[in-house]
């Protein structure tokens, strides 16, 4: 089959239409992924597919990791993560709630990052919830040569205790000690494409070793403010049945606060590299 394309943005970004992704033999599999590592976000609408149905489409690109937040897991398929504000029985479902959740990269705290995630659309509030994400490896590609030979070799502290504090809720004592803080390449290198990527985000990166605070803090804004400009930037606006697979190697992405009125649930996989590409570089 020959996929129909839609770029979405300048830079990147794509809507593949007609897919089923339940239904993918091996070489439309193969066009999906080559097209995901093409266009690093991948936007497949009008998915009616089961929680199997999505925890087998997206083992197709890897190990899939069980979170560490097992209070948020799917009770029947531990692969999926609940990212919602649903509570029942008194308990909250899922992690995240109805406010705005900051720039971040998913998993950046861990000795082995995910390489993609995949979101997939159960239920959405009237209004809000957008999110938006950043393509990271045109913002270091269109960096000026002088602050890429600045940054090139530097690395940065990243803390899931840190997003937690601006973004979410505590971990528990278990949780924490299995999250404690990793330092990363500040540029990484793409473990497939071997394109660089800035790999920072507001949200998890503390710090950059061997900086002064004041140096470390005033490099980061610079990076940030310059990768949020609008070409670099796309904004998803939800559909009932969208499902949005992202490179999560090179794309940081934000969630726009929606009416808590409303229910949100949206269902998360989490995809890790190789074991032999686990480590950023």
């Amino acid at each position: 089959m020959t996929l129909d394309i839609r770029p979405l943005s300048k830079t990147f970004a794509a809507e593949v239409k007609g897919v089923d992704i339940s239904m993918l033999d091996d070489a439309a599999f193969a066009e999906v992924r080559q097209a995901w590592l093409d266009h690093e976000i991948l936007v497949l609408r009008g998915q009616n597919i089961t929680e199997e149905d999505l925890v087998a489409f997206s083992r197709h690109f890897g190990d899939l990791e069980i979170h560490v937040r097992t209070e948020y897991l799917s009770p029947d398929n531990p692969e999926i993560l609940y990212v919602s504000n649903i509570i029942d029985g008194g308990r909250r479902i899922g992690i995240l709630s109805d406010h705005e959740v900051g720039w971040h990269y998913d998993q950046i705290y861990l000795p082995r990052p995910a390489m993609g995630s995949c979101l997939m659309a159960a239920k959405l509030p009237e209004r809000g919830g957008e999110t938006s994400f950043a393509n990271m490896t045109a913002a270091y590609e269109q960096l000026p040569a002088a602050t890429k030979q600045r940054i090139d070799l530097l690395q940065a502290n990243q803390s899931y205790a840190f997003f937690n504090a601006g973004n979410s809720v505590p971990t528990n004592k278990n949780q924490t000690n299995k999250t404690p803080d990793v330092v990363h390449p500040l540029v990484r290198t793409h473990p497939i494409t071997y394109r660089k990527a800035l790999y920072i985000c507001p949200g998890m990166t503390t710090h950059i070793p061997g900086l002064d605070e004041t140096e470390s803090k005033e490099l980061l804004e610079e990076l940030y403010q310059w990768s949020l400009r609008d070409e670099f930037v796309y904004t998803h606006r939800w559909r009932d049945g969208d499902a949005v697979l992202w490179d999560n190697a090179c794309t940081m992405h934000r969630r726009e606060p929606f009416d808590g009125d409303s229910e949100r649930l949206m269902k998360r996989t989490t995809i890790l590299p190789p074991p032999e590409l686990a480590v950023p570089h």
